[in-house]
């Protein structure tokens, strides 16, 4: 594995894309700490403090910007709530599917719409995060050293700024980089925080706050749920598919039997993703309205708070449903089938064969939803077991883990496209 990995840096098409992704996640992490002006740090902290989850899942996603308000302190939050939303609307409105269909024209609309979507939704979550910021205090003291209507602006517009600077860099990791460019940013945001985490984890065994039975239980959680995200992610069902022979000009081809994979894991770590972007969404419009409604989103959307335990788990199962339906679509891949002359035995081609590979597809995607349902509420249950406020647990460990196994296999495809022997066996 060593060599081979020694011989992908040697390829210099994908040496370059890795040192163009890393340059640009050098990029994301030099503005996470670079603060916004006229801002009292310290009481910005108080705000993790006082268990504010909203802001931790933010801070989280950020690596650390939310908890200084540097220019990305939002990360790119907006650009996947666009994201949703627009691969929503792809089953609303029949002009968005039709987008879908007119392959690379139609893929730039989608592109065009999303990032305007998220310039719009970004303006929204960074105001209210201003206008939250700007009614809040600590001890007497307020958030903005100039406590004026002009700084709740200029933080929107940093904030603003800063999310759509990285949603360019994230398209530009995608483009010319490896690996899908918006999960990076948050898988670096995560990988960011170990040590903090580490060093949170270390003071609260030091003060008696954490025992070592209950840290030794979270370290074995936390290697099993790597071990089963592995295990599912790389679990995949053999559809046999058998060619007959055919004749090509003066050429006979013989015929050949091959499969068709189909994982059981298709969605990836999208659906969580998208869960916890789209859960942050009710707490952030509530930032306008003080008074009970902010009381009542902290009661009842609270980290460790059934409803937001039940929703997140519904939304992880729905959207990776709705996410498998996206990227494997049973129709396309029965035609082609059927186009190539390829069958599946037992199954007459056409009709038939995409309604079996759904049903397939359907059981297997019902494992992996409940799984990554499973995994994705985890971090709440062993906050409330241990005691102590872990915002990195089984969501965390999931996201780095298939980010990884993803961003791995496209450099194996590069490899493979230059000639060189893949590192992943």
């Amino acid at each position: 594995m060593a060599q081979n990995a020694i011989s992908a840096l040697q390829a210099s098409a994908l040496t370059r894309r890795l040192g163009f992704t890393l340059l640009m996640l050098v990029v994301f992490r030099l503005g996470a700490h670079i603060p916004i002006p006229g801002v009292n740090a310290g009481v910005v902290q108080s705000l993790f403090l006082h268990g504010a989850s909203i802001f931790a899942l933010l801070n989280l996603f950020s690596g650390g910007a939310t908890a200084t308000l540097s220019i990305f302190a939002l990360s790119i939050v907006p650009y996947i709530n666009a994201s949703i939303i627009m691969q929503l609307m792809t089953v609303v409105l029949p002009t968005v599917e039709e987008w879908t269909k007119e392959g690379e024209d139609g893929q730039k609309k989608m592109t065009q719409w999303t990032r305007w979507l998220s310039i719009g939704l970004g303006f929204l979550q960074a105001l209210g995060v201003s206008y939250y910021l700007y009614n809040y205090s600590s001890n007497g003291q307020y958030v903005y050293t100039h406590h004026t209507v002009g700084s709740i602006f200029l933080t929107t517009l940093m904030l603003l700024t800063g999310s759509t600077v990285l949603m360019w860099v994230g398209e530009q990791i995608s483009d010319r980089g490896v690996g899908n460019g918006i999960s990076l940013l948050v898988l670096f945001g995560i990988v960011s925080r170990l040590p903090y985490g580490v060093h949170v984890l270390a003071q609260y065994v030091s003060a008696g706050v954490l025992s070592w039975p209950k840290l030794i239980i979270f370290a074995v959680v936390a290697v099993i749920i790597i071990a089963a995200v592995v295990y599912v992610n790389e679990g995949l069902r053999k559809i046999p598919v058998q060619y007959p022979k055919r004749v090509v000009g003066r050429r006979l081809y013989q015929g050949t039997n091959t499969h068709l994979p189909i994982r059981v894991n298709q969605a990836g770590v999208i659906p969580v993703i998208f869960a916890i972007s789209l859960l942050i969404l009710p707490y952030t419009v509530a930032q306008f309205f003080r008074g009970s409604w902010v009381t009542v989103l902290e009661r009842y959307f609270g980290f460790t708070s059934p409803l937001y335990i039940i929703l997140e788990f519904l939304l992880v199962v729905v959207f990776t449903f709705f996410y498998t339906q996206v990227v494997f679509k049973v129709d396309d891949v029965a035609d082609n089938l059927k186009k190539a002359g390829g069958h599946i035995p037992g199954i007459r081609p056409g009709k038939p064969t995409a309604e079996y590979l759904a049903k397939v597809s359907g059981r297997l995607t019902w494992a992996g939803a409940l799984f990554l349902g499973v995994v994705a509420i985890l971090p709440s249950f062993v906050t409330m077991g241990l005691g102590v406020n872990l915002y990195f647990g089984g969501t965390s460990l999931l996201i780095i883990v298939g980010v990884a196994l993803d961003t791995l296999k496209q450099m194996q495809a590069q490899m493979v496209m230059q000639q060189y022997q893949g590192f992943m066996k």
